[in-house]
């Protein structure tokens, strides 16, 4: 038995959507763009601090942003 690959990103995205979207019972969401940004980069931002085990040199250089960014955008997220 072969194991199916996991979802692309995009996948999960779109089926998490999906389900929020499901849940609202018809409701329209508001400052949906906003809510999203903001989910997937704290969600982005913690697994990196966790990967790099806290480093911020070594998670600045895996997110391709500068150290000073990086702290200012852990502390957007209470991460610091």
């Amino acid at each position: 038995m072969t194991k199916s690959p996991p979802p692309t990103l995009a996948q999960a995205v779109e089926s998490s959507l999906k389900h929020y979207f499901n849940s609202l019972n018809g409701e329209m969401p508001t400052r949906l763009h906003e809510m999203v940004i903001y989910e997937v980069e704290k969600s982005l931002f913690e697994s990196v601090m966790s990967l790099t085990e806290g480093n911020q040199t070594r998670a600045a250089q895996v997110l391709g942003i500068n150290r000073n960014t990086l702290r200012a955008r852990l502390a957007k997220f209470d991460l610091l």
